[in-house]
């Protein structure tokens, strides 16, 4: 018997930035198993420690 893969759903339009509201484009996926939205202006922003964090990035 297999395990079920959890999936996250996609980004809507009612998703929003956590930064400033504005439409989120990306999801920062955590190693801790939290996850940030961001636009694109600030996923672009906090791209570099977002890497160091070993975050999954899933852009939309």
């Amino acid at each position: 018997m297999t395990s079920p893969t959890l999936t996250r759903p996609e980004l809507t339009a009612a998703d929003r930035c956590d930064r400033c509201g504005a439409a989120a484009q990306v999801r920062a996926i955590l190693r801790t198993g939290g996850e940030l939205l961001f636009c694109g202006h600030h996923a672009r922003a906090h791209e570099s420690k977002l890497k160091e964090l070993d975050a999954e990035i899933d852009r939309n």
